[in-house]
């Protein structure tokens, strides 16, 4: 009974995680991030677009591309 227990638990943590990594336009007029590297709101980026971790795109002010919403 424990070990259904645990794996339970364990499933419900990995069904119930946000994608923790998002794209980015690496210019320093950049507001949002995308959860796809082919978002259509990636597509006016004039610069290069990198893989960062949601974390750090939340933390750097950006806030979630309206396409995706």
């Amino acid at each position: 009974m424990k070990t259904l227990s645990l794996l339970i638990l364990f499933f419900i943590n990995i069904t119930c995680k946000e994608n923790t990594t998002v794209y980015i336009c690496n210019s320093a007029g950049a507001k949002k991030y995308h959860y796809t590297s082919s978002c259509r709101g990636l597509s006016n980026c004039t610069y290069k677009i990198i893989k960062v971790d949601i974390e750090k795109a939340k933390k750097d002010g950006k806030t979630l591309c309206g396409w995706e919403k």
